[in-house]
């Protein structure tokens, strides 16, 4: 359609992680390795959680939705990814594109808020223990779910509704294998940089904060376990490294891509699939792995249900 001298685009052109047909196989291959183990890895979390009595601390109440926020984090970039591997042109429409960017950030922040509701259920844990049962109650734990349901899709309106307002006149072609903010905002036909702004201090800041503060929290709890006892300060510091590289993990890539200022660097590709199509595996691999209680449920759970 017409507009003047400039065509409204109605789809986008994914350029994709590489144009070499060696490194798409190559990648097409670890891709379907990473996700034939997210998405199993995460189901089987939630049903040995919820099938479990003995599971039912807070802790584990987070952890099983945790590992729902990643199972369907899989679903927005990777089963698109894969599928457009053997597709000579990856296209995909508008109203697509902002579905999937929509989703992104509304289970992305989802799982960053999540993690900061863990560290506040490990720090009442550890440093406030006589107050646990009364602060984590399960009114406050479902109360602590929904503050961050809503405070995500708060997030997530404020990504979308300023793109949904900006001239997008071509070219079309996006630089990436998925639409996120700074790629299509790029494309707009218009001064961009009061846009950029809002979307630096949206995601970047709101991301930066939540990183220092989750790392500050466990230098918190580092300090205070050194008074108890072995036994229990040992399991306190392994909880925490835990979490540490986790945090590490998931903010890293984070805070590259959005918190500068929406200039493109050859890196991007690559903290994108780390972030998108990663770090939903080491929720299953790093965090519940390392948990003795629930390894020995899963196995006694994959035991019941084994045919010999």
């Amino acid at each position: 359609m017409d507009a003047g001298n400039s065509t409204v685009v109605t789809e986008f052109i994914l350029l994709g992680l590489t144009q070499s047909l060696d490194a798409q196989i190559l990648l097409f291959v670890l891709v379907s390795m990473f996700y034939l183990i997210i998405l199993p890895g995460n189901v089987l979390i939630i049903l040995t959680i919820r099938s479990d009595p003995g599971l039912n601390a807070p802790l584990y109440f987070f952890l099983g939705n945790l590992a729902f926020l990643d199972a369907s984090y899989s679903f927005i970039v990777s089963p698109r990814m894969l599928v457009d591997f053997f597709s000579e042109k990856k296209v995909i429409s508008y109203n697509c594109c902002i579905t999937q960017l929509f989703f992104l950030h509304f289970l992305g922040v989802g799982k960053m808020f999540h993690l900061v509701i863990m560290a506040f259920d490990r720090y009442i844990a550890i440093c406030r223990p006589l107050h646990y049962v009364t602060v984590m109650s399960p009114r406050a734990c479902y109360a602590l779910l929904l503050a961050l349901w809503l405070g995500a899709f708060a997030h997530s309106i404020v990504q979308v509704a300023p793109i949904l307002h900006l001239p997008s006149c071509g070219p079309n072609q996006l630089d990436n294998f998925f639409c996120d903010v700074p790629q299509v905002i790029k494309l707009a036909c218009t001064d961009t940089f009061v846009v950029e702004l809002l979307m630096v201090s949206n995601s970047g800041l709101l991301t930066l904060r939540c990183f220092l503060g989750l790392l500050a929290s466990n230098a918190v709890i580092l300090c205070r376990v050194k008074g108890h006892s072995s036994e229990g300060k040992s399991k306190s510091i392994s909880t925490c490294t835990t979490h540490i590289i986790i945090v590490f993990l998931m903010f890293g890539p984070a805070v590259f891509i959005y918190t500068h200022h929406f200039r493109v660097f050859p890196a991007d590709k690559v903290f994108s699939l780390f972030h998108t199509v990663i770090f939903p595996l080491l929720n299953p691999v790093i965090y519940t792995l390392h948990n003795q209680e629930v390894k020995a449920s899963m196995i006694k759970l994959l035991c019941q249900h084994t045919v010999f």
